[in-house]
């Protein structure tokens, strides 16, 4: 460890607290984990989190978070890691998570006695113990209701980016303030878990950053304010409860004296404002104008970044965490690797070589014949079940084994295309596809993904992108403080994305028909499963 700065990120996610040390060259230097239930058992949490008896709600409690940093804070020092060198530290928390501060709390947070852990003093800080995050679906009726106030669940998406959600953090306020009036009222402030997160190193309310607060139904994310009639429609005097929001790349001030005194940081160390998880993501996927970063995992799911979004009823549109005037773009599908695995299984001997082999010796767009595969109900879009037509858009009963493995790969990379270009994205000449998770591994998969969207397809050497862009983020909030400089300049030092595969010349031109006929196809499919569900 011999570079003479350091850039720390920290990811309060939903199973672990991650902490890493970047250099000035950006280079990691030091990683560490603590896992919630492994490491911290007296708060009974499975998975991180508490699923309560309605199956619905479900909270993790705010002071864990807090014992873990005290925890891998701790670690740090006994291994003797230099934090007088820390130059800057950023971080992010699992999105749509809220934390609710008592009333008094923010005089406890302005004089940390040093000679004490933090969960020591801030025990008796929260007039909600557990914290709502992100995989609470409570508040259904909280989300009508929101929806109907501002002009349908379009126009919220107009405003805020996205439709209502359960687990968006307007309407976990919304549930709080009518179930549970007397601890709203006996809140001061309302964090996500990333401003939380940024409070405790600040020691003082940190403010929201415009990306993670595009995650909660309530801020305009065209003027990068509240929106007063989203705010009025959860709860009364919201707006002073939330305080304000801030570019993502804000300096908020220096570390709280608590850690120069306890830790040894510099009293110069910054603090940068903290984001949510998928911010920080496209932020460690380097992603630049243009770019789209596609996860293949067991759910799938891509990252835009978008000039000028149009917001749609499918995905989100947040604030760009690394360029305040540009837009990021996130959809999920639910049906990722293991609706893959499944073909894979039932078509290829469970092989992926084979699997892969195959997809080599079809051609692409399939002859035409289009395939939808949902094990599950879908996210984008609302469907469900296996359905198959050939070119003259019949539904058929099924596919040989080699037209099933190409379809459900190009089905999948068709819809991923058509939802981002709903979203407002645009394919450039400069378009680059970032994969990441565990199909992007396989050349033969990212060949059909690079021929779909027309695009070159890189690897990416982030396993941990969330917790590595917060460590570059706090790297450009201290360099753009001194200087204007971009994302883009600051990184540029990192590990560089690797090219595994071009677009087959031509391939555009059969693709291009085949998403028209691939759209038409998906409205027949999504009526058959309304139908099928309501019976």
């Amino acid at each position: 460890m011999a570079a003479a700065a350091y850039y720390l990120g920290f990811d309060f996610s939903t199973q672990q607290l991650k902490v890493l040390a970047v250099n000035e060259h950006h280079q990691v230097v030091y990683e560490d984990n603590v896992h919630f239930d492994n490491d911290l058992p007296e708060f009974g949490t499975q998975g991180g989190v508490h699923v309560h008896s309605d199956k619905l709600t479900v909270t993790s409690p705010a002071l864990m978070w807090i014992k873990a940093l005290d925890i891998i804070l701790d670690r740090m020092k006994s291994y003797g890691f230099n934090f007088f060198n820390v130059k800057a530290l950023s971080g992010t928390g699992q999105q749509h998570g809220s934390v609710y501060w008592k009333k008094g709390s923010q005089g406890l947070l302005n004089n940390l006695a040093s000679n004490l852990p933090l969960h020591e003093l801030l025990k008796s800080c929260f007039s909600l113990t557990d914290s709502p995050i992100w995989m609470d679906s409570s508040t259904t009726a909280e989300c009508r209701y929101l929806e109907e106030a501002v002009g349908g669940a379009q126009e919220l998406a107009n405003i805020t980016g996205s439709r209502a959600y359960e687990r968006f953090t307007g309407n976990q306020i919304a549930k709080i303030y009518k179930a549970r009036p007397e601890v709203y009222h006996d809140t001061e402030r309302i964090s996500l878990v990333s401003s939380f997160a940024a409070s405790l190193f600040l020691g003082d309310y940190a403010p929201i950053d415009y990306s993670d607060g595009s995650g909660m139904n309530l801020l305009n994310i065209n003027g990068k304010t509240w929106s007063e009639k989203c705010l009025d429609s959860c709860a009364p005097d919201l707006k002073g409860k939330l305080g304000s929001v801030v570019p993502s790349s804000s300096v908020l001030g220096s570390i709280s004296a608590y850690y120069v005194q306890r830790f040894g940081f510099s009293d110069n160390c910054k603090v940068v404002a903290f984001t949510g998880d998928n911010p920080a993501s496209l932020a460690g996927m380097r992603l630049e104008e243009g770019d789209i970063a596609v996860s293949l995992g067991t759910s799938d799911t891509l990252f835009l970044w978008i000039k000028e979004p149009t917001p749609a009823l499918e995905g989100h549109i947040f604030c760009n965490p690394v360029k305040t005037n540009d837009f990021m773009a996130l959809l999920c599908f639910k049906n990722g690797s293991l609706m893959r695995e499944k073909i894979r299984d039932s078509c290829s001997l469970g092989s992926w070589e084979e699997f892969s082999k195959t997809l080599r010796s079809t051609s692409p767009g399939n002859n035409g014949r289009i395939g939808f595969y949902f094990q599950v109900m879908e996210i984008t879009p609302h469907a469900v079940g296996i359905h198959r037509f050939n070119a003259d858009h019949q539904k058929v009963s099924e596919f040989s084994n080699d037209t099933e493995i190409r379809a459900v790969i190009e089905g999948q990379f068709l819809a991923k295309r058509i939802y981002a270009e709903r979203l407002g994205y645009k394919i450039m000449p400069q378009t680059r596809i970032l994969a990441t998770g565990g199909a992007s591994c396989n050349k033969d998969i990212l060949q059909v993904l690079s021929d779909v969207f027309n695009a070159p397809v890189y690897t990416i050497p982030t396993a941990n992108s969330a917790c590595l862009g917060c460590a570059y983020r706090a790297a450009h909030g201290i360099a753009a403080q001194i200087s204007p400089t971009t994302f883009a300049e600051v990184t540029k030092l990192a590990e560089t994305h690797k090219l595994v595969v071009t677009p087959t010349p031509e391939a555009h031109k059969i693709y291009q028909p085949l998403l028209k006929s691939y759209a038409e196809l998906e409205s027949l499919v999504i009526e058959e499963s309304k139908s099928n569900t309501k019976c």
